[in-house]
């Protein structure tokens, strides 16, 4: 096993990020984010998707599922042992076909809708303190005393 090093690379190389990019061009609003070592990828406000080493996972519900367990694709796990059925790996032959990739990805766009699953935007307060000054972001939560 190699040792760690101080700036390893994230498990998800820019070959690949491209490749992906490139095959959902057809999708409104595509963007993607560095999140954990991988990759979250959005149409628009919505985040539908994921790449985790290099493998493309697509947010699925019990509208879409059975198009990849029935293709046998696997769950995407987070931790060894600790699936999350919440995302499935796309089949290889939909990810070489950018119209069908389009098609898998608008039906996990759909999920994401309808699970709400949005960018998280921070919304500041006014501070009581400061009569109608907005409050600043914490980096981390308050602590109780």
């Amino acid at each position: 096993m190699a040792p760690f090093t101080k700036g390893a690379s994230m498990s998800v190389s820019d070959n690949y990020r491209t490749y992906i990019v490139e095959q959902l061009a057809a999708l409104p609003g595509l963007s993607t984010r560095r999140m954990f070592g991988g990759l979250g990828l959005y149409s628009g406000e919505w985040f539908f998707a994921l790449i985790d080493d290099d493998v493309l996972y697509f947010k699925v519900d019990d509208a879409n599922r059975d198009d990849y367990t029935s293709r046998g694709m696997k769950a995407f796990m987070p931790f060894p042992g600790q699936p999350s059925l919440g995302y499935f790996q796309v089949p290889p032959e939909v990810i070489e076909e950018a119209e069908d990739l389009a098609r898998w990805a608008k039906r996990s766009v759909e999920v994401a809708q309808r699970a709400g699953v949005k960018k998280r935007r921070v919304r500041l307060k006014p501070d009581p303190q400061k009569k109608g000054k907005v409050a600043k972001k914490r980096k981390t939560p308050a602590r109780k005393k």
